[in-house]
C-alpha cells in the first residue's frame, strides 16, 4: 500500500488577486501597552504606537486607503502591510534585517581572563567562590595565559578585548603585565585592535599600577554600589571601608587614566531597593555619565544569601524610581543616562544592535564573549564560569588544552545554539519585543532548570517586557522624555 503524503498545493490553489481596498500582511507582532493603547512591531524592530482595537482592523483587512490615509501610509512604509504579494521593497527590508544581525559577522570580541581566584573581599552576593590563598593554585598559570592569548588570536573578529577578572585581579598583577605584553605583541603582528581591562574592587590600587595601565591604555572597570552605607554592607572587606577604597581608587585612577577610561557598575540587593535616589545621586555627585541599573544575578552565593534576593515587581519598580531620577537631572539640563533603558533604546530607536552579550539573538555567548578560567577551563559566559564553581559543568566548552574548532564548533557548543535564538522559543518567536531582546540559555538553565526555559514563569522575561514596554509608554505619553531618549542614543552609541 502506498504511504500517503501531505504536500504543499500550488500556488494556483490560491486566490492572489487584490481587490479594491485590499492589501496583505507582512510579518509583525503586537502587544497591548496600557488601556488605551497598543503596539505592532515588525521583524526588523520598527514600531507603531496605535489605538487598542486597531491591529483588529488591520487583521481583518479594514484599514481603508482613502479614509484611513495617514494609518495605511505608516503600514506601507513601516513594512507592515504590502498591496503585493511580494513588497517591492523587500530587498530593503532584507538589508535591515542583516544589519540587525551585524553582530554574527564578527564573532568573539570579549575574551574573559579569571587571571585569579583570590580575593581580599567577602561580598555577600559574590558569584563565585573565592579563596585568599596558595596563588599558585589559585592563579592562572602562564602557560594557560599563552594557551588562552593564542585561542583568542584566532578569533575572525578584527577588534579584540582582553579583559581581567577574579577573585580580585590586581593580587595577579604580574600575570596581567605578562598577557598584556604578550597579547600587544601578536596583536600588532596579526593588525588587530586590542583592549584591555582590568575589573578590580579598587582596594590594591596604586600609582605604579596606574602608570602601567596608562602607558598601555589598559581601562578600569570596578564595582560601587552606591552610598557608603550600601556599599560597605554589600561589599564587605574585613577591617577597613570598601567605600573608602573604592572611592580613593577612582578618583586616583581619573587623576591618571582620565575620568572616561574609569567606569563603575552597580548591583541592586534587598539593601538597595529602599534607597534608588540615593544611589543615582551617588553616581551623579561622583561625576559618572551614567548608571546602569542592574538586578541581581542568580547565581553563586546569591542564590543562598536572603540578604540577596526578592522578587522581579519590587526590582521594577526599583528600577522605575531610579530612572526617574535619573530623568529629572536630564530635565534640569544635565546629560546622564540609565544605561539599561539605554540598551533597549539603541535596539528600538535605531536600525543596529548593540554589544551587550546579554541582550542578543543569537546569543551572546560564545558569539560575543568566551571565558578562560584561571585553572584551563574554558566556559561559554562569565555566568557558566559561576555555575561551575557550584560544581555544575553544563556550560563548560572544554579546556584550554582543546583545538580552537573543538571549543567553538563542538559537540556542547552545537547544544546551546540549538535553543540560543529567540526567534525560535515558543513564547519569544510571538512576543512584539522580540526584537528588542535577546536569548539567555545561562539563566534560563540557572532558574528554571533547562536551557530552553519557560517565558511565562520567566523572571529573566518579566523584566525585560516590563521594562521595554515602560520605555515605550513613556515615549508615547511625553515628547521631552522621547527627545531625552533619543539624545541618550545619538550620543552613547
Amino acid at each position: 500500500m502506498t504511504k500517503k503524503t501531505r504536500k504543499f498545493r500550488d500556488i494556483s490553489n490560491f486566490n492572489l488577486q487584490q481587490n479594491e481596498n485590499e492589501y496583505y500582511l507582512l510579518p509583525f507582532k503586537f502587544h497591548r501597552l496600557n488601556n488605551d493603547k497598543e503596539i505592532i512591531v515588525n521583524e526588523v524592530g520598527d514600531y507603531l504606537t496605535l489605538p487598542n482595537g486597531t491591529v483588529e482592523k488591520i487583521i481583518k483587512r479594514e484599514i481603508n486607503k482613502i479614509k484611513d490615509t495617514d494609518l495605511y501610509g505608516d503600514l506601507i512604509s513601516n513594512f507592515f502591510i504590502s498591496e503585493e504579494v511580494i513588497s517591492p521593497l523587500i530587498d530593503v527590508l532584507a538589508t535591515r534585517y542583516r544589519t540587525k544581525k551585524l553582530f554574527l559577522n564578527y564573532f568573539t570580541g570579549l575574551h574573559i581572563f579569571v587571571i585569579s581566584l583570590r580575593c581580599e573581599h567577602t561580598c555577600h552576593y559574590c558569584q563565585v567562590s573565592r579563596v585568599t590563598q596558595n596563588k599558585d593554585l589559585y592563579d592562572m598559570s602562564l602557560l594557560n595565559i599563552d594557551k588562552g592569548i593564542d585561542i583568542m588570536f584566532k578569533s575572525p573578529n578584527p577588534h579584540i578585548t582582553m579583559e581581567f577578572q577574579g577573585g580580585e585581579a590586581l593580587l595577579a598583577f604580574d600575570n596581567i603585565k605578562y598577557a598584556v605584553e604578550k597579547a600587544e605583541k601578536i596583536a600588532q603582528e596579526k593588525g588587530k585592535i586590542l583592549s584591555k581591562v582590568i575589573c578590580t574592587n579598587l582596594a590594591l590600587i596604586n600609582e605604579d599600577i596606574l602608570e602601567y595601565c596608562k602607558e598601555h591604555d589598559i581601562l578600569i572597570s570596578t564595582s560601587l554600589d552606591g552610598p557608603k552605607f550600601i556599599h560597605d554592607k554589600n561589599r564587605n572587606k574585613p577591617n577597613a571601608s570598601s567605600y573608602d577604597l573604592a572611592i580613593n581608587g577612582i578618583n586616583l585612577s581619573r587623576e591618571k587614566l582620565g575620568f572616561e577610561n574609569v567606569s563603575a557598575l552597580m548591583t541592586t540587593t534587598k539593601l538597595s531597593l529602599d534607597y534608588p535616589t540615593e544611589i543615582v545621586d551617588e553616581y551623579f555627585n561622583l561625576g559618572f555619565k551614567g548608571i546602569f541599573i542592574r538586578n541581581i544575578s542568580p547565581y553563586g552565593f546569591a542564590l543562598r544569601s536572603d540578604k540577596s534576593k526578592y522578587e522581579t515587581e519590587k526590582f521594577l519598580d526599583f528600577y522605575k524610581k531610579a530612572l526617574h531620577r535619573v530623568l529629572d537631572y536630564n530635565f534640569k539640563g544635565h546629560f546622564f543616562t540609565e544605561d539599561l533603558a539605554r540598551i533597549f533604546l539603541s535596539k528600538i530607536l535605531t536600525p543596529f544592535n548593540v554589544g551587550f552579550v546579554d541582550l542578543q539573538s543569537p546569543a551572546g555567548l560564545i558569539n560575543g564573549v568566551i571565558v578562560f578560567n584561571y585553572d584551563g577551563s574554558v566556559y561559554a559566559t562569565d555566568e557558566s564560569r559561576m555555575l561551575a564553581e557550584q560544581k555544575d559543568y553544563t556550560f563548560k566548552l572544554g579546556t584550554l588544552d582543546d583545538d580552537y574548532d573543538d571549543l567553538f564548533f563542538g559537540e556542547k557548543s552545537q547544544e546551546i545554539t540549538e535553543i540560543w535564538a529567540n526567534e525560535g522559543l515558543n513564547g519569544c518567536s510571538e512576543c512584539a519585543f522580540q526584537q528588542y531582546c535577546g536569548a539567555d540559555p545561562v539563566h534560563n538553565y540557572a532558574t528554571q532548570g533547562n536551557m530552553y526555559g519557560h517565558r511565562p514563569t520567566s523572571d529573566f522575561c518579566q523584566k525585560n517586557m516590563e521594562i521595554i514596554r515602560y520605555l515605550l509608554e513613556l515615549m508615547e505619553n511625553n515628547e521631552d522624555i522621547k527627545k531625552i531618549f533619543q539624545g541618550w542614543v545619538k550620543v552613547r552609541s
